[in-house]
């Protein structure tokens, strides 16, 4: 399983934005249905708001790829 940690610079940013950011998706669409598809955890439980709002501290996990967020 792969570990990336993203340093956020803001308050927050939004899980379709982190997926994009951290390029395991190509756009937003993806980012969208892979949400949509309760392919995308939060902090351990699948969670399908495209505009949730990731902090520091919370651990995002997608396919095989783990986002500790900093």
């Amino acid at each position: 399983m792969e570990k990336i940690e993203f340093e956020l610079k803001d308050e927050y940013i939004h899980m379709i934005q982190l997926l994009k950011a951290t390029s395991l998706v190509g756009s937003g669409g993806e980012a969208k249905e892979c949400v949509l598809d309760g392919l995308v955890f939060y902090n351990g439980e699948v969670d399908y708001r495209m505009r949730l709002k990731v902090r520091k501290g919370d651990v995002v996990e997608f396919e095989d790829t783990v986002i500790l967020v900093k």
